[in-house]
């Protein structure tokens, strides 16, 4: 048998498991999926980009950016995942005549007021400068008609770039806000994601605008989330018209920041093992997210469940990693500088009947789900470690060999209950090591 020798540093039980980000696989995710995986469902399988979502008196209502269907279609379903029915244009006659011009309607937002009505807000083509403002429309109805308000945009930072993208935010104290961005991206300068305070059902403003994030690059179709005392704000960045397109995240104790953005991307073509093509211009209902996908030259709408472990999303069907040396451990070690392993460290010599590594791991839902086990292997052959979940065999990881250092991923499916589960790789077949585990 050749065992190399390694040098370790004993790992201290009872360490906590790290939550992080979803990551972008490694090029070996391209092996078919698991059965376990379940991925963002199509809600509209046709053209429907940059969804705006929610729900009211049992109804499901979801707008999208203009296409053939009118200015800013229209859709509903008796529930999230369908079956949804387009139902026309929510503005039929278009922007407002004062000062914008049909074609390039995007990112709608309707919101429900209290009183009865919806206001929607909308990114549209300025006349006077070719670029794009932020208006605002209203209408009892929330399959419309709605109707422009006033005769001049609501935001239009010229010499910013223009506006666009703008979403509601109504925080737990009942203060209304607006989310936007500054379309610096238009004239080759930064751009902006801004908060501005807003009055009378989101129609005026009511404050100043408070500077979120700037990017030199793509950050776009923000929305905030508040869960407990902790704000998320969701964007978009990278080119919206490929599969690079993605979405991610940053955090803050306050509305106004600073804001840290998470380690890794949330939802991505490879985090979902291309089973979404460019995952972007999310929003976020409670526990599902909605969002659009390329197929075929248009963007469809997704919708997947959505869980809040610490108050920080998980997407169910989009990779979200581990790390191994995170977990506790009994008779194995974390081996350091691990070369090629992920932060230079890696858990090895599970080498003993009752060697073992654990982490704990968050399924938004009750149901089957992929791990994704990143390792490797120098024995003389297959290597394997026995797959202990909550308590309970299911069965085991396959390691095909590689060589020591040379990492590599093996999947297995597996049965999750809702909540915080535990995963327990064990002695199996010969040697490996372990450097993480993604979720999906």
């Amino acid at each position: 048998m050749l065992r190399r020798l390694l040098t370790a540093t004993i790992a201290a039980a009872g360490l906590a498991a790290v939550l992080t980000a979803p990551t972008q696989p490694s090029a070996a995710a391209a092996e078919p999926t698991a059965a376990g995986a379940v991925f963002p469902t199509t809600a509209v399988g046709e053209d429907f980009p940059d969804p705006d979502v929610f729900e009211k008196n049992g109804t499901w209502y979801a707008y999208s950016t203009n296409n053939g269907r009118g200015h800013v279609p229209v859709a509903t379903a008796s529930s999230p995942t369908g079956p949804w029915q387009i139902r026309g244009d929510a503005m039929p006659a278009g922007p407002a005549p004062g000062w914008a011009r049909s074609g390039r309607t995007w990112a709608p937002d309707v919101h429900p007021n209290d009183d009865g009505t919806y206001t929607l807000t909308y990114t549209a083509w300025h006349r006077a400068s070719d670029k794009q403002c932020i208006g605002v429309a209203t209408a009892t109805s929330p399959l419309g008609p709605f109707t422009p308000v006033g005769t001049t945009p609501l935001i239009c930072p010229l010499d910013l770039g223009g506006a666009i993208d703008a979403n509601t935010f109504v925080a737990n104290n009942g203060d209304r806000y607006l989310v936007w961005k500054n379309d610096g991206n238009a004239i080759q300068q930064p751009s902006t994601l801004w908060l501005t305070k807003t009055a009378d059902n989101g129609k005026t403003l009511a404050g100043g605008n408070s500077a979120l994030l700037t990017s030199e690059g793509i950050s776009e179709a923000p929305d905030i989330v508040q869960r407990n005392g902790r704000y998320l704000l969701f964007f978009s960045t990278n080119g919206y018209s490929d599969c690079n397109y993605e979405t991610t995240y940053a955090t803050a104790s306050s509305l106004t920041g600073p804001w840290t953005i998470a380690q890794r991307p949330l939802m991505t073509t490879k985090s979902f093992d291309a089973h979404v093509c460019g995952p972007g211009g999310a929003d976020f209902v409670g526990d599902k997210v909605f969002l659009h996908g390329w197929v075929n030259g248009s963007r469809h709408m997704y919708v997947a469940d959505v869980g809040w472990p610490n108050d920080l999303p998980v997407v169910r069907g989009s990779r979200v990693r581990t790390e191994a040396e995170s977990g506790q451990l009994n008779r194995a070690v974390i081996r350091e500088n691990s070369a090629g392993a992920s932060g230079g460290r890696a858990v090895g010599y599970i080498d003993f009947a009752d060697s073992w590594v654990e982490n704990r791991v968050y399924a938004p839902v009750a149901g089957g789900y992929t791990v994704t086990v990143r390792y490797a292997n120098g024995s003389q052959g297959n290597a394997s470690h026995g797959l202990v979940v909550n308590g309970t065999s299911q069965g085991s990881v396959s390691y095909p060999w590689t060589g020591w250092n040379q990492w590599t991923d093996a999947k297995a499916a597996l049965t999750l209950r809702a909540g915080w589960n535990t995963i327990r790789l064990t002695k199996g077949a010969m040697y490996a090591e372990v450097d993480y585990l993604e979720l999906q």
